[in-house]
């Protein structure tokens, strides 16, 4: 008999607001509102509008939005699946840490919400869903012990309608056995290929695998509200997720701490537009530039040791677009000398043909580290060593940063980034957005969570037309 499949049905669908603590809703109230900035800012790039575009002619007469400027009403599962794009569309999303392969803000959060506006619940409701689809979802991350991802799954595209569809079970308050049959449906929408990351094209799929598990829990969930049914044992069977997606795993994770240790509260907010494995090595680069007030053009060489996916998969010298630019190590490491890396503006398509960022980024080489080594991989620390022309070494270590379980944000950061974020919108109507987001739990309604355009484009209009212009052709490095 099915045992942790099971037990984290019951888990979600018993999961009551008044036992969750107040630092586990504020995590929460934290990743939507870091989610809706993110979706904002980067709804304006072209495989953004694309997504949207499909998902308008698809959804039409809905009551959920899309948190683009001036975002349409749609039906749930179309909204769904465009804002947990654009959510991935920067590199800007909340994921966990340790490294779990799940994007909680994109893929669990989105849905909830589209359902909860779709069904005029409260944001009572949807905090309480939130924490349920959060709390099995990170489970399931941790159990797979990231090798979905070894073996070449984009882990959130694969773990993402689980939490989605107990997030969404959660808020239309299904018992044990409908709940568990919305894990068993999502089971089999588990998708998502990480060929981009080699082929180094194509990386706008990446965006669309997070859409999809957004959108395939809300199938999975509607889909058990009427009576259909999914395997009971879809994490730990035979052929379920583990055996399959990932071959070794650590089935006892599914349900290590249940009920006694909140995994919401190791969610992380991104502080750089980068894929995770760079932040620590672009925190050092800022840490060494504000410490010896050294200048791109005196670097000689830039040394970093780190975990194996940083020295493999994110060692991207050479990158082909903007998107596998955010992806490469060497390129973030690069820009962080030239350019604010806190600021998504700085990427754009005048920093990736600039020459001296081009250059610097292929002087970057990245080892595994001895740490990374015993800690098999589980890391995102990083040791920076950076020599100069005039011979001086200088070298950090990081193995944190602002937005990590260690070092939150505080509200007022909060309110830094989602304004910052969102700069380009009607900004009161921003900042009143933000301040209902920190009260969420008092909210009787969800249609005021909307993204206002700001009176004046030229800014969005001139960043999506840099977003679209090719890059040059450059010589190949030898």
């Amino acid at each position: 008999m099915a045992k942790e499949s099971l037990q984290l049905a019951e888990y979600a669908a018993g999961l009551a607001y008044r036992d969750i603590p107040g630092p586990v809703i504020q995590r929460a109230k934290d990743a939507i509102a870091d989610t809706i900035a993110a979706i904002a800012f980067g709804a304006h790039l072209p495989w953004s509008r694309m997504i949207v575009n499909y998902a308008a002619q698809r959804g039409k007469g809905g009551k959920a939005r899309v948190f683009a400027p001036g975002g349409a009403k749609l039906q749930a599962p179309a909204a769904a699946f465009a804002n947990g794009s654009l959510a991935h569309a920067f590199e800007m999303d909340n994921l966990t840490w340790p490294n779990t392969g799940v994007h909680p803000g994109a893929t669990m959060a989105m849905p909830a919400l589209a359902v909860a506006q779709e069904r005029g619940l409260s944001g009572r409701a949807l905090l309480e869903a939130v924490v349920a689809g959060s709390e099995l979802m990170i489970r399931v991350g941790r159990a797979t012990k990231h090798n979905n991802e070894t073996r070449g799954f984009h882990a959130p595209g694969t773990t993402g309608p689980y939490g989605s569809a107990a997030a969404v079970g959660r808020l239309l308050r299904f018992d044990t056995p409908m709940m568990l049959n919305a894990l068993g449906i999502a089971g089999s929408t588990s998708a998502g290929l990480l060929e981009f990351a080699k082929s180094g094209t194509g990386a706008m799929v990446k965006r669309l695998h997070l859409g999809r598990a957004a959108e395939s829990g809300i199938m999975a969930a509607s889909l058990a509200e009427q009576g259909f049914t999914g395997p009971v044992s879809v994490l730990e069977g035979q052929f379920g997720f583990l055996n399959v997606y990932c071959g070794e795993h650590d089935r006892e994770a599914l349900t290590r701490g249940l009920g006694s240790e909140w995994a919401s509260l190791r969610i992380m907010l991104k502080r750089f537009p980068v894929h995770i494995t760079s932040h620590t090595s672009v925190q050092a680069i800022q840490d060494l530039r504000g410490e010896h007030g050294y200048a791109g053009s005196d670097v000689a060489s830039i040394h970093v040791a780190g975990n194996p996916k940083m020295a493999t998969v994110n060692n991207i010298p050479e990158p082909a677009d903007l998107m596998m630019a955010q992806y490469s190590l060497p390129f973030c490491v690069a820009l962080a000398h030239y350019k604010d890396p806190r600021d998504p503006a700085s990427f754009n398509m005048r920093s990736f043909n600039d020459p001296e960022i081009r250059a610097l980024a292929r002087l970057v080489t990245i080892t595994v580290s001895d740490e990374a080594k015993a800690a098999h991989g589980h890391t995102i620390a990083s040791t920076v060593t950076v020599t100069l022309k005039d011979g001086r070494a200088l070298t950090r270590r990081v193995d944190s940063f602002k937005g990590t379980p260690e070092q939150p944000l505080s509200v007022e950061e909060m309110r830094d980034k989602f304004l910052l974020l969102t700069r380009h919108c009607d900004q009161k109507a921003a900042a009143r957005v933000f301040e209902r987001l920190q009260d969420l739990e008092n909210e009787k309604s969800l249609d005021f969570v909307k993204v206002d355009a700001a009176k004046a484009k030229k800014a969005v209009v001139k960043r999506a037309a840099a977003a679209q212009k090719k890059p040059v052709k450059r010589a190949r490095a030898r």
